[in-house]
C-alpha cells in the first residue's frame, strides 16, 4: 500500500465495512454484485488485491476473476480480521468513495462470465459456509463428508478433524473418484484459512453439488474455537499436558544415570555432533547419533521397551530427541538433565576419543506419517538449534529489541529462584491450555525457559509445530542465565 498501491477490492456488504472498518484506499462492491460492475475495476493485468472478512468470499472473487482473464488478483489471507489481528490501520465511522468506472470490461467467454455471476449473484445469506461450532453439532447429529483440501504436510504437521478425508488442494481433481458421485451429498470443505476451502467448495457448487459448504475460517477458525484435532500437533499436546512432574518431565539427573551405569545401564544416545563428541568426551557406553540422523537410524536403537537415555550439551537436544522417541511408542527414554555441561560440573568421569559405532539391527514398527513429520523437523534443525545463548538474550533486551519471554518453570520455582524481568510463567503442563497469553502473531519473537533447558526445549518444539516461526529456547536455562551473572526478579 505505500511502495506500489494495488487496486483493493472490498466486497463484504456496507453495512459490514461501515461497522468493521476498511483498508485505506479500497473500494467496496459487495461480492454478489462485482461481475456486474468490472467496469469499476481496471485492466485484466493490473494488481488488484480482494478482501472480505475471513477470506472466503474474496477467494470466490479472486477465483472468478482469474478464469475471466484478469492476472494479478490475490486475496488478502484472513482478510479484515486477519487484517485487524496484526493490528494494521483501518478507517472506521464512514464507507468508502463509490468506485468510478475507470475500463471497459473484456469478456471473452460470455457463457463462462454468465455462469460465475449467476453463482455470485445467488450466493446465499452465510455465503456457503459453516462455524466451527455448528459444524462441531453436525459430526455428532449427522456427519457430514468432510473434505481437507491442505497439503499432506499441513496435515501432518497441524493436525486433523477427527473423519476427515485429506484431498489436497493441489491434486483435488485428479482425485474425484474420493468424492462422493451423489450430488446431493452433505459435504464440508476446509484448508487452513478458508482461502482454498472456498475455491474448492465453488468448483463443486459449479459442478452440480447442492449441498456444499466451507468451513469458516478454515483449521484455524476450529482450533480457535477450542474444538479438538487429532494428528501429531494433538498428540504433542497431550504429552506435554501429561509430562510426569515427580519424575523430572522425563529427564534424569547425573549422580542417578551415574548409579544406573552400574547396577542396570541404559543405552545411552548422544545425540551431540561428532566434532563435539571429540572435543568434550563422552559417556562411557555412549553410541553418538547426531540429532539430525537420529530418527534415520532407529535401526540403531534398541527395542521400544527398553531404557534409553539422550545425552547432548546442556539438555536442549536431548529433550528434543527424547520427546520424538516417545511421541514414536518408546516408552522408557528420559533425557540427561543439564547434558554434558551438568556431567561435568558434577565432576563425574568421560571417556575421550570416539565412542564405539552403533551397531545395526531391526527398526521397530513406527506410525510413518509420524515417523517423517518428526524426521523433517529434527533434520532441519538450523545451527544453534534455536536456541540463545544467555549474554546474547541480554543484549537483545538491553538494546530494547524485546521477545516475549515465556517461562515454563512451576509456581513454586517461580517463587523460589526467581525469573527474568518481563517474563510470562505458564508451566509447562499448561502450556497447551494458555495459547491465548502468547501473541496473537505467530510470527512474534518468543523466548522460552525453564530451568536448565529441558522443558523449555519441548515447548519451543511444540509452539514450533503449532505454526509459531520465532520461539527459540535459552541455552542453559534459567541456570545458564544465573550462571552469566545476569539480574533475576524475586
Amino acid at each position: 500500500m505505500v511502495d506500489n498501491p494495488p487496486f483493493v477490492l472490498d466486497v463484504r456488504e456496507a453495512s459490514e465495512v461501515e461497522a468493521d472498518g476498511y483498508i485505506e484506499g479500497s473500494f467496496n462492491i459487495p461480492v454478489r454484485e462485482v461481475l456486474n460492475n468490472l467496469d469499476k475495476l481496471p485492466g485484466l493485468d493490473d494488481a488488484i488485491v480482494v478482501t472480505c472478512a475471513s477470506g472466503h468470499r474474496g477467494s470466490m472473487v479472486m477465483a472468478s476473476l482469474k478464469m475471466l482473464g484478469y492476472t494479478n488478483v490475490r486475496n488478502l489471507g484472513g482478510g479484515i480480521n486477519a487484517w485487524k489481528k496484526a493490528e494494521l490501520p483501518l478507517v472506521t465511522g464512514s464507507i468508502p468513495e463509490a468506485p468510478a468506472a475507470i475500463s471497459t470490461p473484456i469478456i471473452a467467454d460470455q457463457a463462462l462470465y454468465d455462469m460465475l455471476n449467476g453463482f455470485l449473484m445467488g450466493l446465499p445469506e452465510g455465503y456457503y459456509t459453516v462455524k466451527a461450532d455448528k459444524l462441531n453439532e453436525l459430526l455428532v447429529e449427522n456427519p457430514p463428508v468432510l473434505i481437507d483440501v491442505r497439503s499432506k504436510g499441513e496435515w501432518d504437521k497441524d493436525g486433523y478433524i477427527e473423519g476427515s478425508v485429506n484431498l489436497p488442494f493441489s491434486d483435488f481433481f485428479a482425485n474425484m473418484d474420493q468424492v462422493p458421485a451423489d450430488k446431493d451429498a452433505k459435504i464440508v470443505v476446509l484448508c487452513a484459512s478458508g482461502h482454498r476451502g472456498a475455491m474448492v467448495m465453488m468448483a463443486l457448487r459449479l459442478m452440480g453439488y447442492t449441498d456444499v459448504s466451507n468451513l469458516a475460517g478454515g483449521l484455524g477458525g476450529w482450533k480457535s474455537a477450542g474444538l479438538p484435532v487429532m494428528g501429531l500437533v494433538s498428540e504433542m499436546g497431550t504429552f506435554i499436558t501429561s509430562l510426569p512432574t515427580d519424575a523430572g518431565y522425563y529427564s534424569i539427573k547425573s549422580d542417578k544415570l551415574n548409579e544406573m551405569l552400574v547396577e542396570n545401564p541404559p543405552l545411552i544416545v548422544d545425540v551431540r555432533s561428532a566434532a563435539e563428541v571429540e572435543e568434550s568426551g563422552y559417556i562411557a557406553g555412549s553410541i553418538n547419533i547426531p540429532i539430525q540422523d537420529l530418527l534415520k537410524n532407529l535401526d540403531k536403537l534398541p527395542a521400544k521397551d527398553a531404557k534409553i537415555v539422550t545425552v547432548c550439551a546442556s539438555g536442549h537436544r536431548g529433550g528434543l530427541a527424547m520427546m520424538s522417541l516417545r511421541l514414536l511408542g518408546y516408552t522408557d527414554v528420559v533425557s540427561l538433565n543439564g547434558g554434558i555441561n551438568g556431567w561435568k560440573k558434577a565432576e563425574l568421569p568421560l571417556e575421550t576419543g570416539t565412542p564405539a559405532a552403533p551397531v545395526a539391527g531391526t527398526a521397530p514398527e513406527v506410525d510413518a506419517d509420524k515417523l517423517a513429520a518428526l524426521d523433517t523437523y529434527l533434520s532441519g534443525l538450523p545451527e544453534g538449534y534455536n536456541t540463545v545463548k544467555p549474554a546474547d538474550l541480554n543484549t537483545e533486551l538491553v538494546s530494547g529489541t524485546v521477545p516475549f519471554l515465556l517461562d515454563v518453570r512451576s509456581q513454586t520455582e517461580w517463587d523460589e529462584n526467581g525469573h527474568i524481568d518481563g517474563a510470562v510463567l505458564v508451566p509447562i503442563v499448561d502450556v497447551p491450555a494458555n495459547l491465548a497469553q502468547l501473541p496473537a502473531d505467530k510470527a512474534a519473537p518468543i523466548v522460552i525457559y525453564c530451568a536448565s533447558g529441558h522443558r523449555g526445549a519441548m515447548a519451543m518444539m511444540y509452539l514450533q509445530f503449532l505454526g509459531y516461526t520465532s520461539v527459540r529456547n535459552i541455552a542453559g536455562g534459567l541456570n545458564g542465565w544465573i550462571a552469566a551473572e545476569l539480574p533475576v526478579v524475586k
